[in-house]
């Protein structure tokens, strides 16, 4: 006998409609930038504006891969694809993580050669161009705070290629401002190094945790061995085995057991109230909540014809 159950939180923030909309309009606002740049880096010989505008080629792919994951997630669930393509945020925000460390170790290489061969920027395009990356970049941010940020790793990627321009902007201003007064041209390169310091640690963290979801191990700050203790406090529960817990998504995770009871409760009708007191003791003593759980209910007997596999 076995049992599931599952539930759904609604609300805009978590609204894969809503985030397709807004990251189309950061996408637009993010590929005006990069032309902009482009053009400003070729006019000022900057190696910070450039290297923010390289920034911008990626999150610009990046956006894209966000905004076709958040398209795929509209999919329902099919009997081929159970859980619909509710995964496709995920392999998006990994792609755009990959993407985004590539981009941070050429720029801390690049910068890095420029501290020793300086050369000369052109101040004035610099201050103008960074000008009009730094208010686009505000925006973005401002969009896709608005729009439930922190609901996926999907979103939480774009925010964090926006939030790094919009540093990154921030940082060539402040390089074209020092050459400006100072006329010392390194402020240029430790500008980009700067911009790779930003994008190489949180993009490490943000890949991690997309890997792992992919891996399929256990949620953060969920401990089974704590789940396995309280399903064993419940009355009639005699053992737990294949006992498995993962993520579909950072906001789905799923749990699932064997769960062995007394041959009694196969007898008396009381199987089914087992399995709601299983499911109440996930909802009661975890801070993690498990949106699907499905419990195999079985007889001590049943163990013994079941695959060696089987933990």
């Amino acid at each position: 006998m076995s049992g599931d159950h599952g539930h759904a939180h609604g609300g805009v923030a978590g609204n894969p409609a809503d985030h397709r909309r807004r990251l189309a309009v950061v996408l637009a606002l993010t590929a005006t930038v990069l032309v902009v740049e482009v053009i400003g880096a070729v006019v000022s010989g900057s190696l910070a504006l450039l290297a923010d505008a390289g920034h911008m080629l990626t999150d610009t792919a990046g956006l894209g891969i966000a905004l076709i994951a958040a398209t795929l997630a509209l999919r329902p669930a099919t009997p081929r694809r159970t859980w619909g393509y509710r995964r496709a945020e995920v392999l998006g925000a990994t792609l755009q993580a990959a993407a985004l460390l590539a981009v941070g170790a050429y720029v801390l290489i690049e910068g890095v050669r420029r501290l020793f061969q300086p050369e000369e920027v052109a101040t004035t395009a610099v201050l103008i161009f960074g000008v009009v990356g730094l208010v686009a970049n505000a925006i973005g941010i401002f969009i896709l705070t608005r729009g439930g940020r922190s609901s996926n790793v999907n979103m939480r990627a774009a925010f964090l290629e926006v939030l790094n321009d919009t540093l990154g902007s921030v940082a060539v201003l402040a390089s074209a401002v020092v050459i400006t007064l100072t006329g010392w041209q390194r402020a240029d390169a430790v500008a980009s190094l700067f911009i790779a310091v930003l994008i190489i640690p949180r993009t490490i963290k943000l890949l991690r945790e997309t890997v792992s979801v992919l891996l399929e191990t256990t949620p953060p700050g969920l401990d089974l061995a704590g789940v396995r203790e309280h399903l064993l406090g419940v009355p009639h529960v005699l053992d737990v085995h294949d006992l498995h817990a993962s993520q579909i998504t950072t906001e789905l995770p799923v749990l699932t057991a064997h769960v062995v009871v007394e041959d009694s409760c196969f007898l008396d009708g009381h199987a089914p109230q087992v399995l709601d007191q299983l499911q109440a003791c996930l909802t009661e003593h975890f801070s993690v909540s498990i949106e699907h759980s499905t419990f195999q209910l079985e007889s001590p007997a049943h163990a013994l014809h079941e695959l060696a596999a089987h933990d």
